[in-house]
């Protein structure tokens, strides 16, 4: 409110500016002139008017004949007698009453009232209130309020996060029948948090929770809580509390709560985060404020957990969390039948096949895989989507764009060929649980000149020792083959460096799979679901075990890249001859690779490198 009186005072004054300045504005035009009263009778004398008034203090003459461009003289009245004066002359006179305080007054209140009325315009434009609510009306909410009506999601438009829905089916039982649960004396949670990776699908898990109950929908954005001006945000919290009350039972769904419920750091100097805090406060005291009971509901959703306050994870506030993970290899098949309803697929499209191509991949990435190879099928004037156009849309958004156009010297693709079937060749001798699905020399994205795609056979979510050091050689499987046939090395190997690196560091570091380090983690793994803090973080160590570290990941690397050298040594005819095939095709299918696998030389060791179950299980 201070502000706002604040704000009227300026434009008062403002409004005081303009009147001076009409006041002021016929002194200013150069038409009309002010003189004595003894050169005014002058020409009066001299007939040089043609009209002239008569006010109380003030006379006005019109001039026939403009001089200088002034064509009105002004000039104070004398007391004489003026009808008898302009009788005998050619002049037309008339005498006007002048109201004095009225016009003095119109004056002076118009022009403040025309600018305080394009004040109220424009503060109503701007969301200010305008006369009424003033800018106290900033402390409003921005939720949108869904009805039943204009949910229409539920769970059948959720596909691939089962054990989600089964957690948060009970919160549609306890809204639409609150006295089941009640009466053991049990009680819903006040708030349940869905957390889990960018585009699984939390947002819209959130909306089928609120169409399947059939109430209310309160969506809200974190950041929308968050303003400039001191008090706003927990003016918001507490005005979208109020009218949940008004229509529950209700969901209240706050998306990316991060933006408001981020950790509260004690700090020597107060800085501009006082107004985030205010705003989390406000957050727990209505958590702490609300019955359950009452049929209101708060959900929220983020990828970053590891951020929020401790105090809102507490149990009677948000008193459950949902994982909402990628989906695994059944889900991706039921993701792709629910997004493909609408395309017209041709009838061999194998969706099942399409979804282990898809490791990683989360709902929001396979909808837009669905419409990116119905895009590809319509670039080729194809009635029908093929599983071919699937997999292209693959290539697509994995590797890149493919340059056909792009040339490359006869030398350099030759290098590329050996490059990938050194990747292709190890890969088939080593890895038991992929296989190569495409091998290719066309260049795509912004530096890729050539790709190996791998399938797993199946969902894995443990890896041995072994198994992380036979991905490192299958990595390094193509600087292996440039060495091998070309004698030296190129810098086509930078990523496949990158990425055998990343698994040698977080096995020695993170896994401790180094004897000579014994069972001690050195880096410590975090929570987040946006990939690692790439900030500088302090080491916990001395520097000598930073060099036994530093040497056991280049033990490990070198020895991953021993094995790749060796298997392909021991393959180097097929070597030579599936890359002389794959320079005159460019791509490899999956079925010629099988072709090749059947002639590759496995190392003896590697034959017993099959999962079994320990021999106390096969008793």
């Amino acid at each position: 409110m201070q502000q706002f009186k604040k704000l009227n005072i300026w434009y008062l004054v403002l409004a005081l500016v303009l009147v001076l300045s009409l006041r002021d504005l016929s002194s200013l035009n150069g038409e009309i002139k002010r003189v004595p009263f003894s050169e005014f009778d002058g020409l009066l004398k001299e007939n040089a008017f043609s009209e002239v008034v008569l006010g109380e203090s003030e006379l006005t003459a019109q001039l026939k004949t403009p001089m200088d461009g002034v064509k009105f003289i002004h000039t104070n009245k004398m007391d004489l007698d003026w009808a008898e004066k302009l009788k005998g002359q050619d002049i037309k006179y008339s005498q006007e009453k002048e109201s004095g305080f009225l016009r003095t007054l119109f004056a002076w209140t118009f022009p403040i009232l025309l600018m305080f009325w394009v004040w109220s315009f424009f503060a109503k434009r701007i969301g200010a209130g305008g006369l009424q609510g003033g800018m106290m009306a900033i402390g409003k909410s921005k939720a949108k309020i869904y009805v039943e009506s204009d949910t229409r999601t539920t769970f059948a438009d959720v596909a691939g996060a089962d054990d989600a829905k089964q957690e948060l089916q009970e919160l549609v039982e306890f809204l639409k029948d609150p006295t089941k649960f009640q009466r053991l004396g049990g009680r819903m949670p006040k708030g349940v948090l869905l957390i889990g990776p960018p585009g699984t699908g939390k947002t819209l898990i959130a909306k089928a929770v609120a169409g399947e109950a059939g109430v209310p929908f309160f969506s809200t954005n974190g950041a929308e809580f968050v303003e400039m001006f001191v008090g706003v945000g927990a003016a918001r919290v507490r005005d979208l509390f109020e009218q949940a009350k008004l229509k529950s039972p209700c969901i209240i769904f706050v998306d990316e709560l991060d933006a408001l419920g981020r950790a509260r750091i004690t700090m020597g100097m107060q800085g501009g985060n006082d107004e985030k805090e205010q705003t989390l406060n406000q957050l727990l005291a209505e958590l702490d404020g609300f019955d359950s009971a009452t049929g209101i509901i708060l959900l929220a959703a983020t990828n970053r957990p590891e951020v929020l306050d401790p105090a809102l994870l507490r149990a009677g506030r948000f008193d459950r969390q949902v994982l909402v993970d990628r989906p695994d290899k059944t889900g991706r098949a039921e993701i792709l039948k629910l997004h493909s309803k609408k395309t017209k697929l041709a009838p061999d499209t194998a969706l099942e096949k399409i979804a282990a191509l898809t490791p990683g991949l989360t709902g929001a990435d396979l909808a837009n895989l669905v419409n990116e190879a119905s895009l590809i099928a319509v670039r080729r004037n194809s009635d029908e989507v093929t599983e071919n156009d699937f997999t292209e849309a693959i290539e697509r958004l994995t590797a890149g764009l493919a340059k056909k156009n792009r040339l490359i010297n006869p030398f350099e693709r030759k290098v590329v060929a050996h490059h990938e079937m050194g990747h292709a060749l190890v890969a088939l001798a080593t890895d038991k649980s992929a296989q190569i699905h495409k091998v290719s020399i066309i260049p795509r994205g912004l530096g890729a000149l050539g790709y190996t795609m791998q399938r797993p056979i199946e969902e894995r979510f443990l890896m041995t020792s072994q198994e992380l050091e036979d991905k490192m050689a299958v990595l390094l499987g193509g600087r292996a083959a440039e060495k091998l046939v070309f004698k030296h090395v190129s810098t086509g190997a930078a990523d496949d460096l990158d990425k055998a690196t990343d698994i040698a560091w977080s096995a020695v570091t993170k896994y401790a799979m180094d004897e000579s380090l014994g069972d001690v983690v050195f880096e410590r793994t975090t929570n987040s679901f946006l990939g690692e803090p790439t900030f500088y973080k302090a080491r916990n160590y001395s520097e000598a075990t930073a060099q036994t570290i530093d040497a056991a990941v280049k033990q490990m690397l070198t020895r991953a890249g021993k094995t790749a050298e060796k298997i392909l040594r021991d393959n180097q005819e097929l070597l030579l001859d599936s890359a002389a095939h794959l320079l005159e095709q460019e791509t490899l299918s999956e079925n010629e690779i099988k072709l090749i696998a059947e002639r590759v030389k496995r190392p003896a060791a590697r034959e017993s490198l099959v999962y079994q179950d320990p021999p106390e299980y096969n008793a």
